[in-house]
């Protein structure tokens, strides 16, 4: 401080016989600005090495477009950014009301990238502003003006290094600091009362134990209070008022007032001016701040200071990038109970608050009731620049009747990875079905204590998703109902093309915004007219409709598991008639919110030949989503029941368990009396075969074993073997159905080791290639077929199709049974060197796909013998 003193110091000559005497040190702010701005510049460069791409975020909010207010806000907005501060400018127009100013505080205080906010005052609108309530809507962590009342009321109570202190009066603190003259114990008198200098400079000041004294307008005799100040504060907004002659000799006296007086010296005709009269009041005091270029540099100076201090303050309270997210600890009970009485033992938490836990912003979340959202696709816009985070997908071997898991697993493996890894994990899952137009899985999501609440909600019409799209669906048969009826003494009748409702929701699953729901809606072929003319819902005029009927029910479904985990629940657009997967709007969301760091498991339902095929031929490339990892889900059970045995037998013996002899049976739900070692290995044959399906689209694979109370541990180091044997990174027993996240840990290892294995994505065919080719593929590669064969009607499409360019469309393969690795229930799953016969083939070419029909097989032999051009169905 002493050298600070002695560099500013000036004595000059006063005149007569010698005497000298000193004149007051002009305080610059300018130079102590710069040196208070040069030291945070390091602070955040410091921060940005411990916390790679990290930087402290200010908001300057602004109504109206004053001048003076535009050149305070360029100050701070330089500053920001030569420290290095993430600094921006929101400037709503002067017709903005009171609650759009306070929409955008609220949005603002829950954005994490922000940690300081200044509502630039005065709020010039043509509207009603109360400003307390407007500057008190500001978070008070993030108050870095320092003007809420609860920052005030910790100022007044001394509570100093628990508030943020107003800018200027901080500035003033430090510029008297800068002379070296301890306030202790000093006379100080603050000319001003106002909440942004005078009131929280009498407290810094008494704080710093001086005896203070506040004057303002109506003090009587103002001059003798100032004769008393050894440190003089003014900041009375009216141009110099205090005189020299006022002033104590020796004293500190900081001049905050900015006042334009006439001079016809400039060309602007005025000059700036303070409170003090300057000229005057050097001649007595010891220490002066000059205007400008004295408190102004030091307000801007400060406010960097508190921004800074209230990015430490954050990361010291959150891991950088890391959810702030309470999870629920699971209280097992001895004897499970069902899945519904389960579920109503559980509390989940508010919508509300696990929304802010994700990071979404209230204005982001359209809540249905308490424990479920809706998400606006607006959060897409704002998270445009995040980087992704890990994208694990999750199938299964072919299923059972019974099903093995897939959902379980992917709940409990989201759960394991945020709940005992301490990662950011979003689960992406589809949602039950109500409707047969849709398939048969009529049931909660997931199930034991991995399962999505509240199961009620979940189970039955959730946010009305499916209703919105059997009512577009209506419309559209309607319309085609309607057209007819108009045209019935025409010949050209439309005749409605396969199930709209379907195709609806796989568009609703394949979307990637509004208007790609809109284009995809349009260019649906709903109809055929007699001539055999495609008729889209543009043609009917219909797609608007439509898109408006649908919009809503765009946005993904927020929920959570039993641990608190998120989780989106959206659309249901089943394996064994379309995709198979849940949308890729959650998908992309979960993605951006997690972060770089996190995990978002999404789900690929009907088994690796189906669910997974699709996820990646058809929802990827919709996408343009590449994933890291996928997780096979197995079972010991479902593997003693594919050792060579018909799915038709696999299906009606679903309660039995058989060993290779043939010996007597035993329910599933009980021990098994002798381990059938034997019977396992043979149905590893199919895991291998799917372990080689998964491993054709060039990520790595994860055996995820899901255990059931019977299994040994001699079976599951038998399956774990053949697993690894089949190239599988990793194999891992799990059980999240009876112990939730905790079933999953290691698991959730295996993933994160594998998630940073190099990798390179690729599909199984190009879409250049005739729709033949593209079918002949998937056959041989997932099936093991031998060849495909298409029947007359199929013929007949392949050629409508490439002459309606819709040739290079990917390929959805429906088959009548998700139960077997061909398209056969009868067939064995050991079969090989089938040929596929394609009956049919229709275009969705709203979704973005062709879909297949498939016969029953019809081996080369078979074939062969009975002398058939064709196979029949």
């Amino acid at each position: 401080m002493l050298s600070f003193v002695a560099q500013n110091l000036r004595l000059v000559s006063t005149g007569c016989q010698g005497v000298r005497r000193s004149v007051a040190t002009v305080v610059s702010g300018n130079k102590t600005s710069k040196l208070v701005r040069e030291k945070l510049m390091k602070e955040v460069e410091k921060i940005g090495v411990q916390v790679p791409g990290f930087r402290p975020g200010l908001v300057v909010l602004q109504v109206g477009d004053r001048d003076d207010s535009n050149l305070y806000i360029n100050m701070k907005l330089q500053a920001a950014a030569e420290i290095g501060i993430n600094a921006s400018h929101i400037r709503l127009p002067n017709t903005a009301t009171e609650d759009e100013v306070l929409r955008w505080i609220i949005k603002v205080n829950e954005n994490p990238d922000v940690h300081g906010i200044i509502v630039q005052l005065p709020l010039d609108s043509i509207n009603l502003m109360d400003t307390e309530k407007v500057t008190n809507a500001v978070a008070p962590q993030k108050d870095v003006d320092g003007l809420t009342s609860i920052n005030a009321g910790k100022l007044s109570r001394g509570d100093l290094g628990s508030c943020f202190i107003p800018c200027t009066p901080n500035g003033c603190m430090e510029l008297i600091r800068q002379t070296g003259v301890s306030v202790a114990g000093k006379n100080a008198v603050v000319i001003g009362r106002s909440k942004i200098v005078g009131a929280p400079m009498h407290d810094l000041l008494l704080w710093n134990h001086a005896t203070v004294t506040t004057c303002h307008s109506r003090t009587t005799d103002l001059a003798a209070q100032v004769e008393k100040a050894d440190i003089l504060v003014v900041g009375a907004g009216k141009a110099e008022l205090v005189r020299g002659e006022w002033v104590k000799p020796g004293a500190v006296v900081i001049d905050c007032g900015i006042n334009y007086i006439p001079d016809e010296r400039n060309a602007s005709g005025k000059r700036v001016v303070g409170d003090v009269h300057f000229s005057s009041a050097r001649a007595k005091a010891a220490f002066i701040t000059p205007v400008p270029g004295g408190v102004g540099p030091m307000t801007v100076a400060m406010l960097m200071e508190n921004t800074v201090r209230s990015a430490k303050m954050f990361l010291k309270m959150n891991q950088p990038r890391k959810w702030n997210i309470s999870y629920t600890k699971l209280k097992r009970q001895r004897s499970q109970p069902s899945d519904t009485k389960l579920a109503n033992t559980c509390t989940p938490k508010t919508i509300d608050q696990l929304a802010r836990e994700v990071g979404l912003f209230s204005e982001e979340v359209e809540p249905y009731g308490m424990t479920r959202a809706k998400v606006r696709l607006e959060v897409m816009n704002r998270l445009k620049s995040r980087p992704d985070g890990k994208y694990v997908v999750v199938t299964g071997i072919t299923p059972t009747p019974a099903g093995e898991g897939n959902t379980t697993v992917t709940l409990g493996l989201a759960r394991a990875l945020g709940t005992h890894h301490s990662v950011n994990s979003f689960a992406c899952v589809s949602q039950p079905s109500q409707c047969p137009n849709f398939g048969d899985k009529c049931s909660a999501v997931g199930g034991g204590y991995s399962q999505a609440l509240p199961i009620e909600q979940v189970s039955f019409h959730l946010t009305s998703d499916t209703q919105a799209v059997m009512a577009a669906s209506s419309h559209v048969v309607a319309t085609i109902d309607a057209r007819n009826l108009s045209d019935s003494t025409k010949s050209n009748k439309d005749q409605l093309s396969g199930s709209v409702a379907r195709e609806l929701m796989a568009v609703l699953g394949l979307s990637n915004s509004l208007e790609d729901l809109r284009c995809r809606l349009a260019r649906m072929v709903v109809a055929y007219s007699r001539t055999g003319s495609p008729v889209t819902t543009e043609d009917l005029g219909v797609s608007g409709v439509l898109a408006k009927m649908m919009g809503k029910a765009l946005m993904p479904n927020l929920m959570q598991t039993l641990e608190g985990t998120p989780v989106f629940v959206h659309t249901c657009p089943l394996s064994d008639t379309v995709q198979g997967n849940s949308s890729i709007l959650a998908d992309q969301m979960a993605l951006k919110l997690v972060g770089s760091e996190g995990f978002v498991v999404t789900e690929a339902g009907g088994g690796v030949q189906l669910g997974l095929e699709k996820f990646f031929n058809i929802k990827c490339r919709s996408s343009g989503l590449t994933p890291d990892v996928v997780v096979l889900v197995a079972s010991v059970r479902a593997l003693k029941m594919y050792a060579g045995r018909s799915a038709d037998t696999v299906g009606s013996v679903m309660t039995e368990e058989y060993s290779v002899e043939g010996t007597s049976p035993q329910p599933l739900n009980h021990a098994p009396t002798v381990e059938n070692l034997a019977l396992l290995e043979r149905g590893c044959r199919h895991l291998k075969m799917q372990v080689k399906n998964a491993q054709a689209f060039g990520l790595p694979v994860v055996v995820a074993i899901n255990t059931l109370s019977t299994d040994t541990d001699t079976e599951l180091d038998l399956v774990r073997g053949q697993a690894e044997l089949a190239g599988a990174v990793e194999a891992v027993a799990c059980s999240p159905w009876a112990e939730g996240g905790a079933g999953a840990v290691e698991l959730g290892q295996a993933v994160q080791r594998a998630a940073e294995m190099s990798h390179q994505m690729k599909f199984l065919y190009d879409l250049e290639i005739p729709i033949v080719h593209k079918i002949k593929i998937i056959a041989k590669s997932m099936y093991g077929a031998e060849d495909i064969v298409l029947l007359p009607e199929a013929q007949q499409k392949v050629a409508l199709f490439s002459k309606q360019g819709w040739n290079n469309l990917p390929i959805n393969m429906d088959l009548p049974t998700q139960l077997s690795l061909s398209h056969d229930p009868e067939s064995s799953e050991a079969s090989a060197g089938f040929i596929l016969p394609v009956r049919d083939i229709h275009a969705s070419v709203g979704a973005g796909f062709l879909c297949t029909l498939a016969g029953k097989v019809s081996t080369r032999v078979t074939r062969v013998q009975a002398g058939l051009k064709h196979d029949l169905v």
